[in-house]
Parts: C-alpha cells; structure tokens; sequence
C-alpha cells in the first residue's frame, strides 16, 4: 500500500484553491469583504497572539461548524455572502481547509500564502 504524504496532499490542493498574497488579504479586510478565518490551534493563538479582526474556527472543527446539517453548526458565524479567507501558521494547513471547504460546495474560499507568519509581518495587527 502506498500512502500520499501530506505534501502531496497540500501541493495537490494548491492547485485546486486560490491563493491569496497578504497584500491581497488586506485589501479584502480593509473592504470588509471577507471572513478573515484563523484556524491554528488555540494554544498557538494564546502564545503567539491573533490577528485583528480574525475570527477563531479550530481546523478540527472547520467543516463542522460551516454545515448546516452538523450538530456543531455556528449558525452566524460568517458571512456567507463574503469570501473565506483562512490561514494557519504557514499556509499548509489552511491549504488543506480551503479544500474541503471547496469540496463541501463553498464558492468564495482562499487561503493566505505563509499564514501568520507572514500576517504578522505585513500591515496586519497583531493582539497578544
């Protein structure tokens, strides 16, 4: 049996997904036209602090949360007329995300390339 590593798995998303640069995030969020999606783990939020005007949806919990026919829906939580725009600590996982997410039939999905990291050195404010 042979296994596809999750670099396959995130490279073969990427090809499927948009991408967004952090210029590009900004500029949504400046507008108000996105759901700007953190979905690090809670313990990386609480040491390395969260984006301004970033809302929390743990990857785990992603898909459930976003479908209306789940037990653990968030009915409210996003905006669904605006495009949703998630990054994790870099972008692999958020990658994957954007994926299911597409997959799941959402049609305005992105993901920020280099995530945090890269939220954090750009306009971005940053809230410890």
């Amino acid at each position: 049996m042979t296994i596809k590593s999750s670099l396959t798995l995130v490279n073969e998303a990427l090809k499927e997904i948009k991408t967004l640069h952090v210029e590009d995030a900004y500029n949504l969020c400046e507008e108000n036209k996105c759901n700007l999606i953190d979905i690090r783990d809670i313990r990386e939020l609480e040491k390395e602090g969260r984006i301004e005007n970033s809302q929390h949806i743990p990857r785990g919990m992603l898909e459930f949360w976003l479908d209306p026919e789940s037990a653990y829906f968030k009915s409210g939580k996003i905006d669904m007329d605006k495009e949703i725009v998630l990054f994790c600590a870099g972008g692999l996982r958020s990658a994957l995300a954007a994926k299911s997410l597409n997959e799941m039939g959402f049609k305005k999905v992105s993901h920020i390339d280099g995530g945090f990291g890269a939220l954090k050195n750009s306009k971005f404010k940053v809230l410890k």
